[in-house]
């Protein structure tokens, strides 16, 4: 599974036939059904190919129309069996936003369930940080996400999406030397787009990353 720009081991990795992970709230158990698995694991995309193909399709994705049911009820089904599914968490956690509510219609759980349930499978997925990140700023929760997107750019710093995020949230705070410093990384990693960049020109903040010379010494 390929990047895109669209979010420490605890022992909560595979053992026999289920996730062994403690219940968080009313976020439910982690259990690995026949049909699901780890999104970041190879071995797991034959059973991934089947829940996609009858759930997780090019409309439930853009949220016009569900396949087999709502489309919160075709993507809940899509993390249910698959809880760290970067593109389906991205597109409930835009329907959340869309819906103005934390558990839209279809969903087995609030969103905050959903990232909840995708970090205690795999704590160290970046992408999932990124994510959270990404929602918790949407909804001006400024400290958790900060706390969301430090992790994912420690744990992935070639990760654009969290770079440019994390630009984002500190432009808020007025903290322009780190924004600079996450909006080169995320333009260096190929993020396309220049919200960020217009932001801290806008402030008089902006500028180029240095050239770094065949050597790797910044010109």
């Amino acid at each position: 599974m390929k990047p895109s720009h669209t979010l420490l081991a605890l022992g909560l990795g595979l053992c026999g036939a289920a996730f062994y992970a403690p219940a968080h709230a009313d976020c439910g158990r982690l259990q690995k059904l026949e049909s699901g698995g780890d999104y970041t694991n190879p071995a797991d995309r034959d059973r991934l190919t089947v829940v996609e193909q009858y759930h997780f399709t090019p409309d439930v994705e853009r949220l016009v129309r569900g396949a087999s049911d709502s489309v919160g009820g075709d993507l809940s089904y899509t993390l249910e069996h698959f809880p760290n599914h970067h593109r389906a968490l991205a597109a409930m956690a835009k329907l959340a936003l869309r819906s103005k509510t934390s558990q839209p219609r279809g969903a087995r759980y609030s969103i905050e369930c959903y990232f909840d349930r995708a970090l205690r499978l795999r704590p160290d997925d970046a992408r999932v940080h990124s994510l959270f990140g990404g929602y918790l700023l949407a909804i001006n929760q400024t400290d958790n996400a900060l706390e969301q997107l430090r992790k994912a750019a420690a744990l992935e710093p070639d990760n654009a999406t969290a770079q440019y995020n994390l630009g984002l949230l500190y432009v808020r705070q007025k903290d322009y030397p780190n924004a600079r410093k996450a909006a080169q990384k995320a333009y260096e990693n190929g993020f396309p787009l220049l919200g960020l960049k217009k932001k801290l020109q806008d402030a008089g903040q902006w500028q180029e990353a240095p050239q770094q010379t065949p050597g790797g010494a910044a010109q």
